[in-house]
């Protein structure tokens, strides 16, 4: 384990070694990647939009018996059971709360009334003003580069925007990988980097080995709007394409058949498939036939990350994919960025002081 620190805003706030976060993934982000995350000194954060309450309690317990460290977990702010599962991180402590979406400023309350430290994922800067202004401790600013649903703008064009902007703490993800990204996002004033390809691709991962292959061979994404109505960047596969060839109506019939899939998985009943697709309609302001699209992201994931078939799933994947060649475990990985971050600040402050001196001469 690594000597080297860094003491940032995000390292406080999270009771947390380094300042580098592991994305809530689905169906990725399970207890063994998060445990393993957090006994390297990073904040892992677990997925739970695929899971249902009871299966939640159960990821959260499984964290809890591998590591004594802060962890965090992911919530679908607009999920008809929000308010249920934010009671389950408050009685069981759980360190931290993010979310894809602007939680509710009442939530964003009851969260921080209980001490649970509340850092919502935006992807603009008016978002972030937003969520800041409510009482959010910390924003994490994801830029087009990242896997997954995305935006149009980069990292490099957003994060000094929202830095800038709003007076909390501020984590920049997509397109970070290594100790670089971390120097550079610390010199934009950044309080840390979240990275979730970069995570995948590790020896703690539980996405079935092939995947990863494929993965480790991949010099491509794409973003494609035919998994869920929304822009996703994922892996360029044949199925992906057969995806962008297809029409309305199929793409409709594939989703109907997926929320039966996912009702059956997640134990959910269709009532409540129906009031979570009420509650996702009213926050993201979509019609119905959206809402039923959105049923396809969990499931063709799963295909991919949980069933081991890529020829019939997708791979959300961000751009850094084709940089990417090895499988460190989670501890390799932290302590490579947090040194490598540390020995380029280390030679720009030399170079800087150099060049200083030679032009004091």
């Amino acid at each position: 384990m690594i000597d080297q620190v860094f003491r940032t805003p995000l390292t406080r706030l999270a009771g947390v070694r380094h300042p580098v976060v592991q994305t809530g993934m689905g169906w990725v982000a399970g207890p063994r990647l998060v445990s393993a995350v957090a006994e390297a000194g990073g904040l892992g954060i677990l997925a739970s939009a695929t899971m249902s309450l009871d299966g939640l309690a159960a990821a959260v317990a499984e964290v809890r018996r591998r590591t004594s460290a802060p962890f965090g977990v992911n919530l679908r702010a607009d999920a008809a059971d929000a308010d249920a599962r934010a009671g389950l991180l408050i009685r069981e402590g759980v360190k931290v709360a993010s979310f894809a979406l602007a939680p509710r400023r009442d939530l964003i309350d009851r969260l921080k009334e209980a001490g649970v430290v509340v850092i919502p994922t935006v992807g603009a800067r008016r978002h972030a003003e937003k969520v800041a202004a409510w009482g959010a401790d910390a924003v994490m600013v994801q830029g087009g580069e990242g896997g997954g649903h995305t935006g149009p703008l980069a990292t490099t064009l957003l994060l000094p925007q929202v830095v800038d902007a709003v007076g909390v703490p501020v984590i920049a993800a997509g397109g970070f990988f290594d100790g670089r990204g971390l120097a550079a996002a610390l010199s934009y004033g950044a309080a840390g980097v979240a990275m979730g390809t970069r995570f995948l691709l590790t020896a703690d991962s539980p996405v079935p080995d092939a995947v990863k292959a494929v993965y480790l061979g991949a010099s491509e994404t794409v973003v494609t709007r035919r998994v869920d109505g929304t822009p996703h960047r994922v892996l360029r596969t044949p199925l992906v394409d057969a995806l962008e060839r297809s029409g309305r109506l199929a793409g409709l019939a594939r989703a109907l058949r997926n929320a039966h899939r996912f009702r059956g998985i997640s134990g959910m009943s269709w009532p409540a498939l129906v009031r979570d697709g009420r509650a996702m309609r009213r926050a993201r302001r979509l019609g119905w036939a959206e809402v039923l699209m959105a049923a396809n992201t969990p499931m063709l994931l799963r295909s991919a990350m949980v069933d081991g078939r890529p020829d019939l799933g997708v791979m959300a994947a961000g751009q850094v994919v084709a940089l990417l060649g090895d499988l460190p475990t989670c501890e390799e990985l932290i302590d490579r960025v947090v040194a490598d971050a540390a020995a380029v600040l280390r030679r720009l402050s030399a170079r800087l002081d150099d060049d200083g001196a030679q032009s004091a001469e």
